[in-house]
């Protein structure tokens, strides 16, 4: 899948030492299938070959407005139409100033001024140049114009004069993912609260171990992220988990399925969709020692008790929330699956099964059987974000979805 399919992506670099990352970042959105354009101030080519990013993008890189060996006679006002987004990536306090004070004299900050998509600022510069007065101003003022822009906060670090401090720009992969979330998907969730549980939990049975599962958190995540490439406002409560948490989600740690419980319950009441993708324990330790348990004898006995059921609870708490469980089978899957939709009350289950190639923990791909009290739909093997986005899509299709009125 290629998010960028078909999108137009304008990228803008200006005067910064930082602009060497946008060559990758071009390239990355490339990759996705998105058409890139490159804007370069006169400063930047200093920095950075245009000849580079015509390499990476197979488009003419765009410096002086006035270009009459460019096929376009206005350059900046037919990229302008065609452009889903804009990402000035360095910014530096020169164009962020030009940009707030409405001067459009070079082909950057005339195509910036002809666009009515989103425009992402990235700045750039000495630490103290970021924390000047007058820059933070500029921020500050096209912050507020929130419908037209969004400020990639810079990141603090060895900036190019061995200094530490504010105004480095973020990694490529960072910036990239902001280009993702203003256009990758249809924002079929604006004005939703998606409450997402993942990872594995952990119970304790003394200060040093704890039982657990294989659960690496990849498809609750994915879950997550692509409910936030959707438009909606994610919570994503988090057990251990081998991968990264989404940007843009709110995030709470939690350790055991107690710990989940409680988190869930706290924000259960305002979600208009919840999708349970963690590996929760179905039992933990009676007792758990307060020091380590030494070795004796030949082997060891471990009492185990039921840990609550945090679908079941909530099937008796539930309004008008879509509520979607998760189902890791290793045979009869449809048959155990709805089973336990019809026990615990839920909208939709996703089934798989663990002896399915392509399906399992740590693997990137996933084969879900999608199940309702109406419909089976089986899902081929995809990504775990194509899944997510798949199942997702279903949500949002319900008509008990659609009827919810949104939060605030």
């Amino acid at each position: 899948m290629q998010m960028l399919k078909g999108k137009t992506v304008v990228l803008g670099v200006t005067g910064s030492i930082a602009a060497y990352k946008a060559a990758n970042l071009a390239r990355m959105c490339k990759k996705e299938g998105a058409d890139v354009h490159v804007l370069m101030t006169k400063n930047a080519v200093n920095f950075i070959n245009p000849i580079t990013f015509e390499s990476l993008i197979g488009n003419k890189c765009l410096a002086d407005t006035f270009d009459r060996n460019f096929e376009y006679s206005v350059e900046h006002v037919a990229l302008a139409k065609k452009a889903d987004v804009v990402m000035i990536a360095p910014a530096s306090a020169n164009v962020i100033g030009k940009i707030a004070c409405g001067i459009a004299d070079d082909m950057l900050t005339t195509t910036v001024m002809a666009c009515t998509c989103r425009k992402i600022i990235a700045p750039a510069m000495n630490h103290n140049m970021y924390h000047n007065t007058i820059v933070q101003e500029n921020i500050r003022k096209l912050s507020q114009l929130s419908d037209e822009y969004t400020i990639a906060e810079p990141d603090r670090g060895m900036l190019a004069n061995g200094d530490i401090g504010d105004g480095r720009m973020p990694e490529e992969r960072v910036l990239f993912e902001y280009i993702l979330r203003e256009c990758a998907f249809e924002k079929t969730l604006k004005g939703k609260n998606v409450l997402v549980t993942a990872g594995a939990t952990r119970e304790p049975f003394d200060p040093v171990r704890f039982v657990t599962n294989y659960s690496t958190g990849k498809m609750g995540a994915a879950v997550a992220r692509a409910a936030m490439l959707k438009g909606a406002d994610v919570t994503l409560v988090a057990a251990h988990m081998e991968v990264e948490v989404p940007q843009f989600v709110k995030v709470r740690r939690v350790q055991t399925a107690e710990e989940m419980y409680q988190a869930v319950l706290t924000d259960f009441g305002t979600c208009d969709i919840l999708v349970m993708a963690a590996a929760v324990a179905d039992y933990r330790p009676k007792a758990v020692a307060d020091e380590k348990i030494k070795k004796s004898g030949s082997g060891m006995t471990v009492e185990f008790e039921r840990t609550r059921d945090i679908l079941q609870e909530l099937s008796t708490r539930k309004t008008r929330q879509f509520v979607c469980g998760f189902s890791m089978e290793t045979e009869n899957a449809v048959e155990n699956s709805r089973k336990k939709l019809e026990k615990k009350r839920l909208d939709m289950i996703a089934a798989n099964n663990l002896k399915t190639e392509g399906a399992g923990f740590g693997v990137d791909t996933n084969v879900l059987t999608l199940i309702t009290a109406r419909d089976v739909t089986e899902l081929p093997k995809m990504s775990k974000l194509e899944a997510a986005s798949a199942l997702l899509n279903a949500a949002a299709e319900s008509p008990l979805t659609s009827s919810v009125k949104v939060n605030g």
